[in-house]
């Protein structure tokens, strides 16, 4: 991903974190992604987002990829 996606991601991905009412800790507990590594996605220089990771969030927000990826 380049930049501006990568920072669309971290907007959309803090978005629905707290529309969800989830903290970082939270959606990493539910994700199985550890919580570090959502603060750096969530961040202002976040590192692309591996497909993987991207799929265990969606799961964990119980929406489908495309869902998450509406930026």
């Amino acid at each position: 991903m380049n930049t501006a996606i990568n920072l669309k991601f971290a907007r959309r991905l803090r978005e629905l974190r707290e529309k969800y009412g989830y903290t970082q800790e939270k959606l990493a507990e539910l994700s199985g992604v550890d919580y570090k590594h959502i603060q750096l996605l969530e961040g202002k220089n976040p590192p692309a987002a591996k497909l993987d990771t991207v799929e265990k969030l969606a799961k964990a927000f119980k929406v489908t990829l495309t869902k998450l990826l509406k930026f």
